[in-house]
């Protein structure tokens, strides 16, 4: 009697959980939706101020590397230049923090779950396709951009039938050596993700100013300035 109602409550978590994940998702797509829209709306505004912008900056890139190749090719020429030795330029490699032991673990685990959850598995139900398709594209976000951890918590959501999919038989044989925490993992991960939409400049704006439009002008003004300065500064340097 007490190990079922364990399971009941542990059942119930997942529950209230995934509800919560539902919401903070709707929260974040309509923040996102109404900042695209505010950007959208902003650009049709000043589009042509951008542009110019931008062109003037690319010309004023050009102006300076020639002005630094004209004073290199002039120390060049005087009697004193020498030539660098032994110079060594580092580049800086991306850092990758998976060790060769962690990326090979990735990809059984992402090869594991793909072969009992793709979505051709279940062509016969077309909401069990449904589930799938949705499955197997977080599972490959998460192979992707994510670390072993999240991975092996989705792996082991999928596998102690929490994504609503019913698993083959064969599937009972697949070992999970994590604790199913991918719920609140995913909960935490939306919670940034929101807290960094809200933060948005364009949605304070939207939320903070009594009216947004008057952001336009500010934008404006931004713009006008920048491109007064980009001129003077090409001006100069085309003479």
């Amino acid at each position: 009697m007490a190990k079922k109602k364990l399971l009941t409550l542990g059942h119930t978590d997942q529950e209230k959980l995934s509800e919560q994940i539902e919401l903070l998702k709707h929260e974040l797509d309509e923040i996102q939706k109404r900042t695209r829209a505010f950007e959208a709306l902003l650009r049709s505004h000043v589009s042509d101020l951008i542009v110019e912008a931008q062109k003037l900056f690319i010309l004023y890139k050009k102006i300076k590397k020639a002005k630094k190749l004209k004073r290199l090719e002039q120390k060049k020429r005087g009697k004193n230049y020498k030539e660098p030795k032994g110079l060594q330029v580092s580049l800086k490699k991306k850092k990758d923090i998976s060790s060769p032991e962690e990326q090979k673990e990735k990809k059984r685990l992402y090869r594991e779950a793909m072969l009992h959850v793709h979505p051709d598995k279940f062509y016969m139900s077309e909401n069990q396709t449904d589930i799938a398709t949705e499955i197997t594209r977080r599972l490959i976000e998460i192979y992707k951009t994510e670390s072993l951890e999240a991975l092996q918590a989705y792996h082991a959501h999928i596998f102690k039938g929490n994504t609503h999919i019913v698993l083959a038989d064969s599937a009972t044989n697949v070992k999970v050596f994590s604790k199913d925490n991918y719920l609140q993992q995913e909960k935490e991960r939306l919670e940034k993700e929101l807290d960094l939409a809200k933060n948005h400049q364009l949605y304070k704006v939207i939320t903070e100013y009594e009216n947004p439009l008057a952001f336009v002008e500010e934008l404006k003004s931004y713009y006008i300035d920048r491109i007064s300065k980009l001129k003077k500064r090409t001006r100069k340097g085309l003479k």
